[in-house]
């Protein structure tokens, strides 16, 4: 198949690629409808019927551009945060401010430093734009910070990445050692620091906004996708200094928000009772998976996201085949880590009871079938 001649010689060498595949096209691939969603990480609870009468509201008005500077979201975040809008950067989800903030820092052929195994789109962003990834093994099951503030050192480089909790393990450090770690870095390091899952994390696991204020080569991203139930609508936002935070805005994307997802990211934010409900069920969900696991001889890791990884007790091929089986003989999607050793493990999403019910009558079946196979 022919393509345009004159592509970068970067883009030239790229291959195309999809960081997840996801639930509709696995659906495609297998003929087979998805009955338990609960490998993506999403928020199977859903938002609060009060954001869903926002995005209602503000559908009538869809056909309006959102406002380039996002004002409202910004002073709704500042008032929730405690800090000023000039610290916030907004953007379409943490995907889309890590493609960002990569263009930012990145020019062909510098360091980035990274865990291996990490998220994946990170790395996708960072080869896009012609990095050249720096990897640091985990250490049981977690982010090696040590490990990550020695190779910034060994190789100069100007970007880390660093997820708190972290996906796709669900471990966590303390924030009094995360805040240790970005004061460690050379001031001419930029800290990526992945705040996702913050909302479901021990509360002593996120450093204050405080703590990192004054550092200009801090970025802290957190998003609307996980527990307040949006990752459909795409809203994310970034903490910096106001100076970090300002050169956001010369390469954004300045229409690149929904209007609809914006009025129900700020609904969101005002409905903390709400939330409060869904970490009660996030956390009730994650003893379900834990318990499931347990049931079936396997080893559910401890975890302050809304997932729950398992360590299946074998390698990347058993995983793999429960992943596959789950699927195509019950409908039930999960995902797994993508490299070693962390793909001896599956990994679920916390969910809706109908869907741990699913998952609770599959996995015996699916154990005892690859079992009678071997």
């Amino acid at each position: 198949m022919s393509a345009f001649s004159r592509f970068t010689p970067l883009i030239q060498s790229l291959p195309a690629t999809i960081p997840f595949v996801g639930p509709e096209a696995i659906e495609r691939q297998r003929g087979r409808k998805v009955a338990a969603r609960i490998g993506a990480n999403e928020s199977g609870f859903g938002p609060a019927n009060s954001v869903l009468l926002a995005m209602q509201q503000a559908a009538g008005e869809t056909w309006k551009y959102a406002d380039p500077e996002n004002y409202d979201l910004k002073q709704a975040l500042a008032g929730h945060l405690g800090i000023s809008p000039a610290n916030i950067a907004i953007g379409e989800g943490i995907d889309g401010l890590l493609g960002q903030i990569v263009r930012l820092i990145i020019e062909p052929g510098m360091p980035v430093v990274t865990s291996f195994g990490a998220y994946p789109t990170f790395n996708y962003h960072v080869a896009g734009h012609g990095g050249r990834l720096v990897t640091v093994p985990y250490v049981d099951d977690r982010e090696d910070l040590d490990g990550l503030l020695a190779a910034v050192k060994r190789e100069n480089a100007p970007l880390v990445y660093f997820a708190n909790p972290d996906n796709p393990m669900g471990s966590w450090w303390p924030a009094d050692r995360i805040v240790e770690f970005a004061h460690a870095l050379p001031e001419t390091t930029l800290l990526i620091l992945d705040e996702a899952y913050s909302e479901t994390a021990p509360p002593e696991s996120i450093p204050t906004i405080d703590s990192l204020s004054d550092k200009p080569n801090v970025v802290r991203t957190r998003t609307f996708s996980k527990a307040y139930g949006l990752a459909g609508s795409r809203v994310g936002y970034a903490l910096a200094t106001p100076g970090t935070a300002a050169a956001f805005d010369k390469i954004r994307n300045h229409f690149g928000m929904n209007r609809v997802g914006v009025a129900a990211a700020i609904a969101a934010l005002a409905d903390q009772h709400y939330l409060r409900q869904v970490i009660e069920r996030i956390t009730e969900s994650r003893d379900r998976i834990s318990a499931i696991a347990r049931d079936n001889g396997l080893k559910p890791l401890p975890s302050a996201t809304n997932f729950v990884a398992i360590d299946c007790g074998r390698d990347a091929t058993h995983a793999r085949a429960i992943v596959d089986r789950l699927m195509s003989d019950h409908g039930v999607f999960i995902r797994m880590p993508g490299v070693a050793p962390l793909n001896r493990c599956i990994r679920v999403s916390t969910g809706p009871e109908a869907e741990m019910n699913l998952l609770e009558a599959a996995l015996p079946d699916v154990l005892g079938s690859l079992a009678a196979s071997r």
